[in-house]
């Protein structure tokens, strides 16, 4: 087992993120998050494939206006610890960093927001701890439980992965975002990645998603979508128009968790799978809207 630990690495500032870079022990590797802002209302922010917490740089703004925000790297990605062999990444290796982070600096009265891989495992988390979550805000993202077959648009790009041996991750970022983003925005999602070895976490994570006759953890997520199914806290759906990958999940997702349709419904024009990036301060104001009207 290789294990990068980038607490040494001289990653930043960046513009617009340029916060205090904090870390946490989750078993063998440390976790990186940044923590803005203070109050009773939380706010953690769970990105997805291939981006780290970056992502979120401008919602936080807007957020932390109205309360704590937290933002964490998934291990083998951002400033988080890295391994460098693609088979130590799996499903329970992340469920379970994710779940001692939220044990360990105790959050609570968590308004979830998550998009991508940072929705099937960060809602597989809310329902085996709803005790620590007070609302769900899930973006572009699903619970598949192991039977669904993936668009084109999602073989394709696995098939990219599986066949690149650097990935381009600046380029991928671009090609899944409506917006043209500028030189230092690409370097930054580029930057914590100086080597291709680093880049297993970003490797592994396409093939792992549970689907038919393939994937990793769709015992976990399938029953989590149950628990999901009688999710009585707020939750609020909040999907981009123009992402060609989780675009048909959104109805069905809204469809499975009851309080969902309580909530406005509300498409984000414009934006692409990375709808932070398109749209990420009226993403901020919809959340907060939301956080007060419930």
């Amino acid at each position: 087992m290789a294990l990068h630990d980038a607490s040494g690495d001289d990653i930043g500032p960046f513009e617009e993120y340029d916060y205090p870079v904090e870390r946490v022990s989750v078993g063998d590797p440390e976790m990186a998050y940044v923590d803005v802002g203070e109050g009773e209302e939380i706010f953690l922010c769970l990105h997805g494939e291939p981006t780290w917490g970056y992502l979120y740089r401008k919602l936080i703004p807007g957020l932390s206006e109205r309360g704590r925000v937290v933002v964490p790297d998934a291990i083998g990605f951002g400033r988080s610890d890295k391994y460098t062999d693609r088979e130590e990444y799996s499903f329970r290796m992340h469920y379970d960093a994710f779940e001692r982070f939220i044990t360990d600096l105790d959050l609570q009265n968590i308004t979830l927001l998550c998009q991508d891989w940072g929705g099937i495992l960060g809602l597989t988390l809310a329902a085996n701890n709803p005790e620590r979550f007070a609302r769900l805000v899930p973006m572009n993202t699903g619970i598949p439980t192991g039977t669904q077959e993936m668009p084109d648009a999602w073989e394709e790009f696995r098939d990219f992965v599986e066949r690149t041996d650097d990935l381009p991750l600046d380029m991928l970022i671009q090609n899944a975002t409506v917006t043209e983003l500028s030189d230092e925005t690409l370097a930054a999602y580029e930057a914590p990645y100086p080597t291709p070895e680093l880049k297993a976490g970003a490797r592994a994570w396409p093939d792992m998603v549970p689907r038919k006759n393939g994937g990793d953890g769709a015992e976990m997520t399938r029953a989590a979508a149950e628990r999901l199914g009688e999710w009585e806290k707020p939750a609020f759906v909040l999907f981009s128009d123009s992402d060609p990958i989780t675009h048909d999940n959104r109805d069905s997702l809204r469809e499975h968790l009851p309080t969902a349709s309580d909530q406005p419904d509300v498409w984000i024009e414009g934006g692409g799978h990375f709808l932070q990036e398109d749209a990420g301060e009226e993403i901020a104001e919809q959340i907060v809207a939301f956080v007060d009207r419930t």
